[in-house]
């Protein structure tokens, strides 16, 4: 089944609002995994305006199921904390400077001697690496060129589309994970999927490895509970059963 992976930076967009600690961030991690999650996703920005560098080395004590970090390896900051740390995974996100939310994928065509040095050097530390990649079969190759191990498929193009015609929204997904499961790349996907729009994405490509999902999670964990909004998605993930 596809693996959930629980982004807590909006606990700690929370806790930066009023200063102190709570929610305690490193309390949430440990909660989400007891509850069902199979990863913890941060994405540290160099403002630390949610999660701060600091929270990602105290978070690498408590994560014991799978610890992703997500962010921009053209910030040497971020690159040696990824190094120090040495989390399961780190997914690879072009950000600009100041950006509210990660919009857009690698164009690892363009940027693939770039992406090859930096994969080498993350696979070297014994580091998992997942390039940000819009649904596009052409950028899907691309990324076979620079060794990474899998893609994560930027998914908001489909979560706005879904809900005028799910078919069309999960199109050029459904393309773009069959190249990568033709080249041998494993498969992520994340950004704006929720209870609406999961379960009819992760089962449209049931060779999906991992979503990760913070935003809408965390927003519905307001009315349901953290615990039973974790369940909730894990069951949005299950494969369909036959009638």
């Amino acid at each position: 089944m596809t693996k959930l992976s629980v982004n807590i930076n909006k606990i700690a967009t929370l806790r930066n609002s009023r200063g102190g600690n709570s929610p305690d961030l490193i309390k949430a991690a440990i909660d989400v995994q007891r509850f069902g999650a199979d990863g913890v996703t941060v994405h540290p920005r160099p403002d630390e305006r949610h999660v701060r560098y600091q929270d990602v080395r105290d978070l690498n004590a408590v994560v014991t199921t799978e610890f992703n970090i997500e962010g921009n390896c053209r910030e040497p900051k971020f690159v040696d904390l990824v190094l120090e740390v040495r989390p399961h995974q780190v997914t690879l996100v072009p950000d600009a400077e100041g950006q509210i939310t990660s919009d857009h994928g690698w164009n690892t065509i363009v940027h693939r001697d770039y992406l090859r040095d930096m994969v080498a050097l993350f696979k070297e530390a014994g580091i998992r690496v997942s390039i940000f990649c819009d649904p596009d079969p052409a950028m899907v190759a691309g990324a076979v060129d620079t060794g990474t191990d899998r893609i994560e498929l930027y998914t908001e193009a489909y979560a706005r589309q879904f809900t005028l015609d799910p078919a069309e929204a999960i199109r050029p997904y459904a393309e773009a994970s069959l190249e990568a499961k033709r080249l041998g790349l494993g498969l992520n996907a994340g950004h704006d999927l929720s209870l609406e729009n999961l379960a009819y994405f992760s089962r449209s490509i049931p060779w999906l490895d991992e979503v990760s999902i913070g935003h809408a999670l965390i927003c519905d964990a307001l009315y349901y509970g953290l615990e039973n909004t974790v369940q909730m998605y894990k069951r949005c993930l299950q494969p369909a059963q036959p009638i």
